[in-house]
């Protein structure tokens, strides 16, 4: 099940290689007026996308106390998940962690990144490179992680860009599904106010596009991980993964 929160925030570079992979994306669009699923039963993985609203605004994003739930119980039920800047944010907040707006403005751009020890094994982040470039555009962040979150990857100006809840649940602050192109849209919607508090809108857009080659080596490589913690997990959990072939359409 992969949860896209607004009509410029799909899967990308994550869903290309998961489909690669052979799984079945089902892409919902809650804002559009779709109605999520009650629960996830006969589900294999959960993906939670980013988005603009910050996690608890559901007056914005209505649909996010059903997104709370889901994660929860997939959490509680060792259902792997995969949530992405918001969908990050959603999975820490709900799970007692504390979201907050930046108070230094919003990070942009291909930013270096720091394992942390606990990286080593974690068979989802374990083949990060120490300082990989990750491309960024978050106003807010995690301030607090749950109780037993584990981190993972950290950064000079945000400390929590990835960690992980139980066995099978990842967080991370970045944008591994993105490539300029998506970073160049953003910048063109978003640019004025990044502008406003001193950020360089354009400068991220370069940044990105010259580290393209190097994202898609890296973050293509964690999403075909997390790929195969969904087969995994569904296997040992009797779960039937629909397999789609390579290259096939992804669903609207």
């Amino acid at each position: 099940m992969v949860i896209q929160h607004e009509p410029d925030t799909g899967p990308g570079l994550v869903g290309e290689r998961l489909r690669e992979a052979g799984l079945d994306l089902r892409v919902h669009h809650p804002w559009r007026g779709e109605e999520l699923p009650a629960d996830l039963s006969g589900w294999a993985g959960l993906l939670v996308l980013g988005g603009a609203p910050n996690c608890e605004d559901d007056a914005a994003a209505p649909w996010l106390p059903r997104v709370r739930r889901l994660i929860r119980e997939a959490v509680g039920a060792r259902l792997p998940v995969l949530g992405i800047c918001l969908g990050g944010q959603i999975l820490a907040h709900a799970l007692g962690g504390r979201v907050v707006r930046r108070p230094q403005g919003p990070e942009v751009g291909a930013v270096p990144l720091r394992r942390l020890p606990a990286a080593d094994a974690d068979p989802v982040l374990g083949a990060v490179p120490e300082g990989a470039l990750a491309a960024q555009w978050h106003w807010d962040q995690a301030e607090t992680l749950p109780l037993g979150a584990v981190p993972l990857l950290t950064g000079d100006d945000c400390p929590y860009q990835a960690f992980r809840i139980g066995p099978r649940a990842w967080g991370v602050q970045f944008h591994p599904e993105v490539l300029s192109g998506a970073i160049a849209d953003w910048a063109d919607s978003d640019g004025p106010a990044v502008r406003a508090v001193g950020g360089d809108p354009d400068g991220a857009v370069a940044s990105v596009r010259e580290a393209e080659p190097g994202l898609r080596a890296v973050w293509g490589a964690m999403a075909e991980a997390w790929g195969t913690v969904v087969r995994e997990a569904a296997e040992a959990e009797g779960i039937r993964v629909p397999v789609v072939a390579p290259g096939a359409r992804e669903r609207p």
